[in-house]
């Protein structure tokens, strides 16, 4: 014989919902206790006017301090330090001119219908061209004098300086 669980399953149903019935229970607490809560509730949902938020006049802000900006002790001393060493050892012009031409990198250079050119990438340069140089805050314009297959020479003022066109590679 089979059984019938469907039977059986709508019987404990039907039973569950019939004692539930019969005991008189609520899903709702009773308003005497829902009353703490329900105050508790109104006081959390209470705004405070920003009128009534008393403000100290010298808070500051943790997002932007002041002097945040600026340079720090570590940074104020290494300027004061580059300062000092600049203003104790006077550059000659010779030695101004190695400092520029070292700030230069010609990529190579080309001889093209008898006349050399000093390249850069794309750029060319010929002798008597002027290259300007932004140098530690002071722009300076040189001259090219001479154009080599290995080197060239600049000119600043009446100072001049061969270097490498590419430096450590100097037959």
């Amino acid at each position: 014989m089979k059984k019938s669980y469907l039977g059986i399953f709508s019987i404990g149903v039907v039973c569950s919902q019939f004692l539930y019935a019969q005991a008189g229970r609520s899903d709702l607490v009773s308003p005497s206790k829902r009353a703490a809560t329900v105050e508790l509730a109104r006081k959390l949902n209470e705004r405070v006017k920003p009128s009534s938020i008393v403000l100290a006049k010298d808070i500051i802000n943790p997002f932007n301090p002041p002097g945040f900006d600026g340079p720090d002790a570590e940074e104020l001393a290494a300027i004061a330090a580059a300062k000092a060493s600049k203003q104790v050892q006077p550059r000659s012009s010779h030695d101004l001119l190695v400092e520029l031409a070292s700030q230069m990198s010609p990529t190579g250079s080309a001889i093209l219908g008898g006349e050399s050119f000093l390249l850069f990438g794309q750029k060319k340069m010929k002798v008597g061209d002027k290259i300007t140089i932004t140098f530690e805050g002071g722009v300076y314009e040189v001259e090219v004098t001479s154009i080599e297959r290995t080197n060239f020479t600049i000119r600043l003022n009446r100072d001049e300086y061969t270097r490498p066109i590419k430096p450590g590679k100097n037959p």
